[in-house]
């Protein structure tokens, strides 16, 4: 069990470490020199970029719609895949030059530029730029763009986004009140939310990205299309044919499609988070299984109230609840984690079990940042917030802080700051930065929703 115990201190850099022949630089392991199908081995080398569509790392496990895609084609096929992850189309496109990757598993565009660079192969997807509005009550829905005259849209600077409204501001004889935000202020996501949220009235962004985010802020309306669609689609080397046709027959199959519909479903169309729901604090208690929590939570110096927030933020104490990522029960524990402390699959939706992986896995957190947090109660933010995106990420984040002068030991307007950061691409492919893309807007919601509720709850609820 110790050992167990010690492997899951690390279980988010562990798996990444698996998974990843490179990162950042993207450098690979693979051999040299150009093939025309999968090496020897069986292994077929995938290059793709971190991202919020294609690959990330949350709780340890490795997800992203091409990811899961290409993990699903190399089971297939019999093959072992070694993933690298850089920084850029261009160094992925040199690498299936190079012969140093064989497919690069990323949405590139399919225009004349890159099929004189590399071979279509694969899920061909479509993506416009869309209007994000919300459906707010007693406001009528913008439903054709000449409506946009004398409405005012919030894009990022410098950005596709910005140039296509000037473009449609010219199309339409003027009469767009057009709003740049600077980038390292706000970005995409940011302003999504701000929409929701109802502080912004508009913003432009493209569709896949409109898509993921209408399943976190369930309010918005992105069915307004303002460009052309562009095609997109997996690439291997101009001369890789074979490989290609491997792909497209694999993909071309009634079973695949059918499998790759559930998986668009999953990632862009499948609810990202449980409703809220107000909680009432007069009945006395917090929830039936308060017992649970002040079972457990001793037995690593918490307060079971802080616990019991917890429990609320995860699942809104529904035992039986399921995430979009398979996380499963009243902790909401990820499969690979209930493993990793001697759990199958079926024990995790028992509340009792639930409990007791969360407090294990939340006293191993806490022991691996007590070096980096001393501070006792400062620490057990970090610890909430790696419990919710994984350890390597809050590392990622605390290297972050210090190196733009922030301090790497203070959570609040510190370290969650930092941990925002990695929504950036600018950030997230940062020398320090070892996981990639995290979306860390979720991540400092959870901490403030749960620090929020224990603080609540300690005013009312006895100890």
């Amino acid at each position: 069990m110790k050992l167990t115990r010690l492997i899951l201190l690390s279980l988010s850099i562990i798996a990444a470490a698996a998974v990843l022949a490179g990162c950042g630089g993207g450098k690979s392991s693979g051999p040299v020199g150009r093939k025309s199908a999968p090496t020897a081995d069986d292994t077929l080398r995938v290059v793709t970029l971190y991202g919020p569509t294609s690959f990330f790392i949350y709780r340890g496990d490795s997800l992203g719609y091409d990811y899961t895609l290409a993990h699903d084609f190399c089971q297939a096929r019999g093959l072992t895949m070694k993933l690298t992850a850089v920084k850029s189309l261009k160094r992925a496109i040199e690498m299936v030059d190079s012969g140093k990757a064989d497919l690069i598993a990323y949405e590139v565009p399919i225009t004349a530029h890159y099929k004189e660079l590399v071979k279509a192969c694969g899920p061909e997807n479509y993506t416009r730029q869309v209007l994000v509005q919300s459906k707010r009550e007693g406001r009528a829905p913008i439903t054709d763009v000449t409506q946009l005259v004398g409405e005012t849209v919030y894009v990022e600077a410098d950005s596709k986004y910005l140039r296509r409204m000037h473009n449609l501001n010219e199309e339409l004889g003027g009469g767009i009140d057009i709003r740049e935000i600077n980038a390292d202020t706000l970005i995409t996501e940011d302003l999504i939310e701000m929409v929701s949220d109802g502080k912004l009235p508009l913003t432009v962004v493209d569709s896949d990205v409109a898509m993921l985010n209408e399943t976190y802020y369930h309010d918005l309306d992105i069915s307004l299309p303002l460009s052309d669609e562009q095609r997109q689609s997996w690439a291997v080397a101009k001369d890789n044919e074979r490989l290609a046709r491997e792909i497209n027959e694999w993909f071309d199959t009634d079973e695949q499609k059918q499998a790759n519909a559930e998986l668009l479903k999953r990632y862009f169309e499948q609810s990202k988070s449980f409703p809220k729901v107000a909680f009432n604090f007069a009945k006395g208690y917090i929830s039936n299984y308060d017992r649970l929590f002040k079972t457990y939570a001793p037995g690593i110096g918490l307060d079971w109230r802080l616990m019991a927030a917890q429990g609320y933020v995860e699942s809104r104490f529904n035992a039986s609840a399921r995430s979009w990522v398979g996380a499963r029960g009243l902790m909401q524990i990820m499969p690979r984690t209930g493993r990793g402390y001697g759990q199958n699959l079926k024990s995790l939706g028992s509340p009792n079990i639930s409990v007791k992986v969360a407090t294990q896995l939340l006293a191993d957190l806490d022991r691996q940042l007590r070096k980096q947090v001393p501070e006792d109660k400062e620490r057990i933010k970090f610890v909430l917030a790696a419990y919710n995106c994984g350890l390597g990420h809050v590392l990622d984040a605390i290297r972050l802080a210090e190196k733009y002068g922030m301090n790497p030991k203070v959570w609040d307007d510190n370290v969650a700051k930092a941990l925002l950061m990695k929504m950036q691409k600018k950030y997230y492919n940062d020398d320090v930065v070892r996981y990639g893309y995290a979306r860390g807007s979720e991540t400092v919601s959870y901490v403030k929703q749960i620090m929020n509720f224990y603080e609540h709850a300690k005013r009312v609820i006895p100890l």
